[in-house]
């Protein structure tokens, strides 16, 4: 299936530093203390040494990246390398998750960050303005996400650079002596110990390297991919372990090992002692920036990741929805909503061991996957190739199993609670889905149900009975009921009921003589029924709630303009309130039909109309061609992405494309116009559109568009809405109000 893709827009320099600044966050501000306390100098090699670790798995990311350069990074490789199961799902995902409290975690910190400035600054409602702020410079593009990681990063290795050169050029730096005052951890211990305290801080301080991360899951949104993919990830990653190296090297150097132990304030602490007058409130900005960086990178992280959730159909389809910047906006509302609720949980330490655990579980997968794709794909093209293979693999495996044995047990706790939430949640979805695919299918080849053919204006129902038989005929035990309103007026007697039913059975039975040899020559059943009400839309709605269930409502084209146009007329009434799907249907002869058009839109109507389409020209010789129309001068990237969204629609609602069905993205000045001109150039038998959310609108029957359509072409047309509950309607409506 044809994918929606994102806008190529990041250069290599928003790479590096998505990579380098969504790395350098606030670890290295609260680590650098713990990890002195728990190794002394020796924390300096042990995040080298986590550095190199790390390396194996930056190595294997630029693989699988180059190879695969689409959005979702671990949950694409883990999909492509055990296809779409479970392992997938619990991946895409943890990742997503891991992201979004990542974000949220992040928020709050910067909201601590920054009340140290501002004393009594309300840390939640800071902390949900930062992640709406981050959230709307998202919607508006990934470049503009891009370009503030410069300007905030840019500004973190300026002041990391003067830290560090400070440090170890100042009479009140970087001393020898403080730097092995930490080696009395090390006295009289074993050499076991020894190693336990070095694997301990490796563990500790590992997760702070995995923010390359981030380039991998915006692989789709990055210009030049073979090549700056690989340099993006391997120079942040360089960058950072020499930030990091030094920085902590500095830091311990320049603190007492008694003073620095277990400190989360170690940086500012010690550019007291060599920064004195602007160290402190610098060292306290770059901790809030970071913290920023941190906001940014990871919930770009996570709206990539629900955004392949959704276009890989694991996660609900409106999620991949794309804004006119190309960005996955629905997505990123939905994160910044759960980004949210979860700050205001206000539980920083769950959400870092949720966080961390989620990183260890992705980068397992991530890693297994490499070795699996190596296998099943010998001979594809892979613009960058992994050096010392399988070496790398060997080292990133070791590594995570490092990492769980060292790690937290309440993070592998969390992690395997949300594994064990996750895992029941798949099941039930699939559970969900198969039993309504089931029900789909069941509906499809057994059919049941009616077609309700209201026969309001008799003179109509000869064509809605052809159309109505040509839709049911291959769907078994599906008849078409000529419903007719007996209108009563309110407390009439029984008997007056009695002799108004009376004339419209005698017109039914008429009806029913002429229409029955058009349904039966396609071999569907037809009946006839009335039922007395004071008015034909309350008949209609009450014979909607009766047992026997309808399928469609189609109602023909009425005899006089006025009646379509009248403040109170029954089409309009029953296309906005009835329960069912409804079907409007002018008749200009379809007996020779041949040619059907569907423009499509991205809602339910319109999947409704290439559905009846389906039907229509299920086993017969008849074309149907489904088209969008854009702007005259859109851009080949433009088009391009309305037709990836209009064969995913066609896709979502049938399956697959039958070959009888012909795709094609219209360039026009005016919609209206684009659709005339297919008409004309098709030589179109019966135009099928979905009625417009104007028809909620009383300046309007069916849209402004669709009313225009009525008057523009000769044609016979079928205007269709699909019911959808209170709640659904609504929500798309505000979805609809934010695309414009």
């Amino acid at each position: 299936m044809p994918k929606r893709k994102l806008k190529r827009q990041l250069n290599l320099l928003q790479v590096i530093m998505l990579g380098t600044a969504g790395t350098i966050a606030a670890e290295i501000f609260v680590l650098t203390g713990h990890a002195a306390g728990i190794a002394g100098p020796d924390a300096v090699l042990a995040l080298i040494i986590g550095g190199f670790l790390t390396l194996s798995i930056a190595l294997n990311y630029c693989e699988m990246a180059t190879t695969y350069p689409v959005t979702g990074g671990a949950m694409t490789y883990v999909g492509e390398a055990f296809g779409k199961s479970l392992i997938m799902f619990l991946v895409g995902s943890l990742d997503c998750l891991s992201s979004t409290f990542y974000a949220a975690l992040s928020a709050i910190g910067f909201a601590y960050s920054a009340s140290v400035f501002i004393p009594n600054l309300p840390i939640i409602p800071v902390a949900l303005a930062v992640i709406i702020l981050v959230g709307f410079v998202h919607i508006r593009g990934v470049k503009q996400a891009g370009n503030v990681q410069i300007v905030l990063g840019g500004f973190l290795l300026v002041v990391f650079t003067i830290y560090i050169v400070r440090g170890l050029t100042n009479v009140n730096g970087f001393n020898q002596e403080i730097f092995q005052s930490g080696k009395i951890l090390f006295e009289n211990k074993t050499p076991l110990a020894n190693l336990g305290r070095m694997l301990t801080t490796i563990a500790l301080i590992y997760n702070a390297y995995v923010g390359f991360e981030v380039i991998a899951d915006d692989a789709e949104e990055i210009t030049h991919p073979q090549k700056n993919i690989p340099l993006g990830i391997l120079i942040s990653l360089a960058i950072t372990t020499v930030i990091y190296t030094l920085v902590s090297y500095v830091t311990i150097g320049t603190i007492p090992f008694s003073a620095l132990a277990g400190s989360e304030t170690a940086l500012t602490d010690a550019a007291s002692y060599f920064w004195p007058r602007f160290g402190v409130p610098i060292m306290g900005v770059a901790g809030i920036i970071a913290t920023l960086t941190s906001v940014n990178s990871a919930m770009l992280s996570a709206t990539r990741e629900a955004f392949t959730l959704s276009r890989e159909g694991v996660w609900p389809r409106f999620l991949s929805r794309l804004s006119r910047w190309r960005t996955p906006y629905v997505a990123v509302i939905i994160i910044v909503i759960i980004s949210a609720l979860v700050s205001l949980l206000h539980m920083v330490d769950l959400l870092s061991y949720i966080s961390s655990a989620g990183y260890m579980f992705v980068l397992f997968w991530a890693t297994l996957a490499m070795t699996r794709l190596r296998k099943m794909h010998p001979h594809i093209e892979r613009p960058f190739k992994v050096p010392f293979y399988p070496a790398t693999v060997y080292i990133a495996a070791a590594s995570g199993i490092l990492i769980i044995s060292f790690a937290s047990k309440q993070a592998l706790v969390f992690l395997g609670i949300v594994l064990f939430i996750l895992s029941i949640l798949y099941y039930l979805s699939n559970w969900i889905n198969s039993l309504h695919a089931k029900h789909e299918k069941f509906e499809e080849e057994e059919g049941g149900g009616r077609i309700l053919v209201t026969t309001v204006n008799p003179k109509t129902a000869v064509g809605l009975v052809k159309l109505a038989a040509r839709l049911a005929e291959h769907q078994e035990d599906t008849s078409i009921c000529l419903f007719s309103v007996v209108k009563t007026p309110r407390g009439a007697s029984q008997k007056t009921i009695q002799e108004l039913s009376t004339n419209t059975e005698t017109i039914q039975n008429e009806l029913l003589n002429t229409t029955a040899s058009i349904a039966q020559a396609r071999n569907v059943a037809i009946y006839a029924k009335h039922k007395p009400a004071p008015n034909v839309e309350t008949g209609i709605f009450n014979e909607l709630k009766s047992h026997n269930p309808v399928q469609l409502v189609l109602m023909g084209w009425p005899s006089t303009a006025t009646k379509i146009t009248v403040p109170h007329n029954i089409i309009k009434e029953v296309l906005v309130m009835a329960h069912k799907n409804v079907g409007v249907f002018r008749d200009r002869g379809i007996d020779g039909l041949k040619n059907i058009l569907v423009p499509i839109g991205n809602g339910p109507n319109a999947r409704l109309a290439i559905k009846l389409a389906t039907d229509l020209a299920f086993h017969q010789d008849v074309n149907v061609s489904a088209i969008r129309v854009v702007p005259k001068r859109s851009n080949k990237e433009t088009r391009e992405d309305e037709m990836l969204q209009l064969q995913e629609a066609i896709e979502n609602e049938l399956g697959e494309i039958p070959n009888y069905i012909h795709t094609s993205v219209v360039s026009s000045a005016e919609v209206l116009e684009g659709i005339v001109k297919e008409v004309k150039r098709t030589q179109c038998d019966l135009l099928i559109i979905g009625a417009a959310e104007e028809v909620f609108s009383p300046h309007y029957i069916f849209g402004k568009l669709n009313d225009a359509l009525i008057e523009e072409v000769d044609c016979s047309i079928l205007i269709v809405r699909r019911f959808e509950p209170g709640t659904a309607l609504w929500f798309r409506q505000r979805i609809k109000d934010i695309e414009e």
